[in-house]
């Protein structure tokens, strides 16, 4: 199973953003940017994606400037493996004046002074538009300073003639998602039936990575535990929910292939696959009919799924707010949305796209997982009825990822679950404390 470039490449940029705001002084996000006339040049900075997904940035930068005369916009893309150290690197009198900006990175751009409240320079109907989800994931402190043109969902896929020739009854909705004894009897059953022995797929050569946190922090979630709550690890992220959350989950390596060809699912070896909308184009392919979308199991306190990827903001250094806010007016429209989601398959961020979307609504092979993004939450903000949580929005995510990840592989690993908790919870408020709770 292949994950998305934002994920992949998470651990470094992440590690990079560590450095940053370990070693960064208090400042207010904002300081110095300024509406101007609305006229005049504007740059605009993005990750290099897929091609499909460049293309159909380039298509809406094109658009832009032929939509009107007074604002000229360009594009500049950055490699995605060095485009958050080269925002967090650049003096904020030298970024553009719109950028991109992986959610996950977004509260450490706002504790650093990179970017700027968006509310004054984006039209109200834009920001009424976007999904709530989107407002979430860009909202840091009580204000707006992003939004994104799509999100993410995740969940279990499942091989329906696998599981129905097991005799496997599956979920198909969040009131079913299988429990965790139900979960480990499907396991148990499904790697009986199949002659590799093996019944799941869960990317574990990502665990270590941002892969871990967006894939797994869910399942503690799920438990009524959390990575942090009130600016504290220790007593939530290594609490007996979590522990027992990741007990359950360190169960399952017997039954897990370690997908080292990236076809465990799609050849049959498994029946279930942990995975992202982005792979849905190739297991649809490879399934057809039998492709069957579940969500992630229910550790106790309701299904839970991970959510978010890119956000758009504006450079708290730019002199001409109002243009960049213009863009970005014009950046999320239906048109330029639907463009890029039909480009990446990913679920559009903005409410009418969304409505849209046939994938993702009723009779559509994502419409499970639309509806998971219809409940969505932040991260110190779940509730009973919340199934989609957004990554919390601290400038100390950095660390908090980097030590989850790095105790879920090693639990995976055989390491004890309550110690290893323990450690990374101890390790992330020992940063914390180290800046201030990053005031």
């Amino acid at each position: 199973m292949k994950i998305p470039r934002n994920m992949r490449r998470g651990a470094l940029a992440l590690a990079a953003a560590v450095t940053l705001v370990s070693v960064a002084g208090c400042s207010a996000g904002g300081g110095g940017s300024s509406a101007g006339d609305g006229t005049g040049d504007i740059e605009i900075w993005a990750h290099q994606g897929q091609d499909s997904e460049n293309a159909a940035l380039q298509a809406a930068v094109d658009g832009f400037n032929a939509s009107q005369d007074k604002v000229k916009a360009k594009l500049r893309l950055i490699s995605g493996d060095t485009y958050t150290t080269t925002i967090s690197s650049t003096p904020k009198d030298q970024l553009p004046d719109v950028l991109e900006i992986d959610g996950p990175t977004l509260a450490s751009f706002v504790y650093n002074d990179k970017i700027t409240p968006i509310s004054d320079y984006v039209d109200a109907a834009t920001i009424d538009n976007a999904t709530a989800g989107s407002v979430a994931e860009g909202t840091s402190d009580g204000d707006l300073y992003a939004l994104a043109m799509f999100d993410s969902a995740m969940g279990l896929y499942g091989n329906k003639a696998l599981l129905d020739a097991a005799g496997v009854t599956y979920p198909t909705s969040f009131d079913t998602a299988w429990t965790p004894d139900q979960f480990d009897a499907a396991l148990a059953t499904l790697s009986a039936a199949n002659p590799s022995g093996k019944a799941l797929d869960l990317n574990e050569s990502g665990l270590s990575g941002e892969w871990g946190t967006y894939g797994f922090a869910p399942l503690i979630q799920s438990a009524g535990g959390n990575l942090i709550e009130d600016g504290k690890a220790a007593g939530v992220l290594d609490s007996a929910e979590s522990v027992d959350a990741l007990t359950s989950f360190a169960s399952w390596k017997e039954y897990t292939d370690p997908n080292a060809d990236g076809n465990a699912f799609t050849e049959g070896r498994v029946a279930v696959a942990w995975g992202g909308h982005w792979n849905f184009p190739v297991f649809s392919e490879a399934l057809g009919d039998d492709l069957v979308v579940m969500p992630l199991p229910d550790m106790g306190e309701g299904a839970k799924s991970g959510a978010g990827s890119w956000t758009w903001g504006i450079g708290s250094g730019t002199d001409n707010g109002a243009a960049a806010g213009s863009f970005l007016d014009f950046l999320l429209n239906d048109e330029n949305v639907s463009a890029m989601t039909q480009a990446n398959g990913a679920p559009p961020a903005t409410k009418t796209a969304f409505d849209a979307d046939a994938l993702y609504q009723s009779g559509g092979g994502l419409a499970l997982w639309g509806e998971q993004l219809a409940h969505a939450c932040a991260a110190d903000a779940i509730t009973a009825d919340c199934i989609a949580v957004y990554r919390p929005v601290t400038a100390g995510y950095p660390t908090i990822t980097s030590k989850f990840s790095s105790a879920l592989a090693a639990i995976w690993g055989g390491a004890d679950p309550k110690s290893s908790l323990t450690d990374a919870a101890a390790a992330i408020d020992q940063n914390f404390a180290d800046n201030d709770g990053y005031k």
